[in-house]
């Protein structure tokens, strides 16, 4: 045990004198110089308060485990120090530091340094040992101690692993945080140590870092969205999409910690080599689809809303009927809506496309891509013909197509000499990948753009039975997996429907789509209500968060309760969203916004009937789970 062999009596302070973090550095390093464990003074010192400068290590509870490596250090050692009245080190907590573990690592001895806060750390994290360690009078007392903790609860101590863990989904609005959560809650359960970076709508947070991976007996990526890799190299990985991480934490935990866990390689993108290679078509292209999705997102959402505000605008105050031709950019104030919504909502595809190559490709496709978008926007006067744009299924083939060209001039370009290694990213693959791109796009744009014009015409022509039969179709498709990608198939379909609709008013099918997503968090709601003999305390406080989720068009609220019961679960909310979805379509009822729930009920062409249909299919769903769930809480 690393810990024993490196801790001795003659290097312990039981009342160290300094009152300050610097003092406290140079009292501890002055004893390991008299001891003979450093040469130099100075530059030991120094490599402490490189790594303090970098981040605390003051972990909370009175802990600080000071280390340093470097040429200073004639042997490996562990120091452990006491200050009586504490102080001040800049802890995580913010509170006085008491126990203090000063590790020195020789500059040759490999990991010695990342071993001993391994070690350490495994036996500080049981409050048992932290108890017994805070009596410790002696030296011999605390060399006693870990002696016990090695001989008779070594098992125990040892077996806790270190597990960290990315989360993300392609919004980052729930799914991301809902698997943290899970990840975390097992984790303890199973008395793991676990750390979790979420890839979020707000970028990442609590990040990873490379002292947290170098420690970790594994690493698990719960994500749909594209996550950085070549840091986790010869690491334990398993690589699974989001909905696992909420619905397997345990499996994922064990088989992540298995001797079968398979070991992530990334030099050469080997990895992802091999993660292509033997992951189905299926999830290759949602995973494609999810990168540019995830991306395009903000700006559709910020963009149609704006749109939607335009044509609101100018409802309100008023335009003339000779000038309803204008109608969105009549009145100024709705012109500045109009014009900044439009902007954002003009790179819509360009981004789609291009991330979707990037996703593909990495960075190299993401330039092919974004011109495939523009063209697949814009359209085309190839050879002085009439424009052509092919719209969001364009943008779509566009993306996949740029992405596999710079795949192929990856492979044409191999071969090439080391030293022409930059040549390629900064000329031949942006030349050649937008001008190939470019070029499919012109042959491309055509057929693309008669599949887009006639689904449009399609979707127009939609009436009476046809309606209500896509409007359920669209609204039960949300209710499948929540979040998962039938979920996300409709809601892009939905999307993709807006371009071309908002000068119509909106469009019936985003309606139907967004109604069928609201339905399931709130007739959980409506269920603990309605049954409240069949939730209990934990049930029910989690059914509260629903409605507001459900009210923001958050459908993975109802997650955890499909989760735990989908026999009941999912065909109750399925129900009730196709019936959402079908009475709004009945209804012809349009929406111009792509996200926001009840927060955009008024760019809706009827508003108080929309929020009735989104009620009565929550009602529906409520009555079926609330009626075929079993009493006393169990879901």
């Amino acid at each position: 045990m690393i810990v024993t062999d490196l801790l001795q009596k003659e290097l312990m302070v039981f009342d160290l004198k300094a009152t300050d973090k610097a003092g406290a550095i140079d009292e501890m390093a002055q004893v390991l110089q008299a001891q003979g464990v450093i040469t130099d003074l100075e530059t030991f010192k120094q490599g402490i308060h490189d790594r303090e400068n970098q981040s605390t290590t003051g972990l909370g509870d009175g802990i600080a485990i000071p280390h340093a490596k470097n040429s200073a250090v004639k042997r490996p050692a562990i120091l452990f120090a006491k200050s009586v009245k504490g102080i001040d080190y800049d802890a995580m907590d913010n509170k006085p530091v008491h126990a203090f573990f000063m590790i020195a690592a020789p500059e040759g001895a490999n990991s010695t340094h990342l071993e001993a806060l391994s070690s350490l750390a495994k036996f500080l994290m049981h409050e048992a040992f932290m108890t017994k360690l805070w009596a410790a009078k002696t030296p011999e007392a605390v060399l006693e101690l870990f002696e016990e903790e090695k001989e008779g609860g070594e098992k125990q101590i040892t077996s806790l692993k270190k597990i960290v863990a990315v989360t993300g989904c392609t919004t980052g609005i729930a799914h991301t945080f809902m698997a943290e959560e899970a990840l975390k809650k097992q984790a303890k359960a199973m008395g793991i140590e676990i750390k979790v970076e979420t890839n979020g709508a707000s970028g990442v947070g609590n990040r990873l870092s490379a002292q947290d991976i170098a420690t970790a007996d594994g690493v698990i990526i719960a994500s749909d969205k594209k996550v950085e890799m070549a840091r986790f190299n010869g690491k334990p990985l398993l690589e699974r999409p989001v909905a696992e991480g909420i619905r397997k934490p345990q499996e994922l935990l064990e088989l992540v910690l298995s001797p079968n866990a398979p070991i992530y390689r990334s030099n050469q993108h080997i990895a992802e080599l091999e993660t292509a290679e033997t992951a189905s078509i299926g999830k290759k292209f949602y995973k494609h689809l999810m990168g540019g999705v995830s991306t395009m997102l903000p700006v559709v959402v910020g963009g149609g809303i704006l749109i939607a505000i335009a044509f609101l605008v100018d409802q309100l105050i008023g335009v003339p009927q000779d000038s309803l031709g204008s109608l969105g950019s009549y009145n100024t104030l709705a012109a500045y809506f109009m014009t900044i919504g439009g902007a954002a909502f003009g790179f819509m595809l360009p981004i789609l496309a291009g991330f979707i190559a990037y996703s593909i490709a990495d960075k190299p496709g993401l330039a092919a891509g974004l011109v495939a978008g523009y063209l697949a926007s814009s359209g085309d006067s190839f050879a002085g013909g009439e424009p052509v744009s092919s719209g969001f299924l364009g943008a779509i083939v566009g993306g996949f197509v740029a992405g596999g060209i710079i795949l192929s001039l990856k492979k044409v370009f191999a071969g090439l000499p080391k030293s022409l290694e930059g040549i390629k990213t900064i000329l031949l693959y942006p030349v050649l990948g937008i001008l190939l791109t470019g070029l499919a796009m012109f042959v491309l744009n055509i057929p693309m753009s008669g599949v887009d014009v006639g689904l449009t015409n399609f979707l127009n022509s939609l009436s009476g039975t046809s309606a209500v039969l896509m409007g359920a179709l669209v609204g039960g498709m949300m209710a499948i997996d929540m979040g998962g990608p039938i979920n996300k198939a409709a809601y892009v379909f939905g999307t993709g429907t807006l371009a071309a609709t908002v000068a119509y008013g909106g469009s019936e099918v985003m309606a139907a789509v967004m109604a069928g997503g609201m339905t399931p968090p709130l007739a959980i709601f409506l269920a603990s209500l309605i049954f409240k003999k069949k939730f209990n305390a934990e049930e029910k406080n989690g059914a509260l968060t629903n409605i507001v989720m459900g009210a923001s068009f958050i459908t993975e609220g109802a997650i955890p309760f499909a989760a735990a019961d989908p026999a009941r679960a999912i065909p109750s909310f399925m129900i009730g969203s196709a019936v959402a979805g079908a009475l709004v379509s009945a209804a012809g009822i349009r929406l111009m916004a792509p996200h926001g729930g009840i927060f955009v009920l008024a760019l809706t062409n009827n508003p108080l009937l929309y929020l009735a249909f989104i009620l009565l299919g929550s009602l529906v769903s409520a009555l079926l789970f609330g009626w075929s769930k079993k009493s006393k809480g169990h879901l």
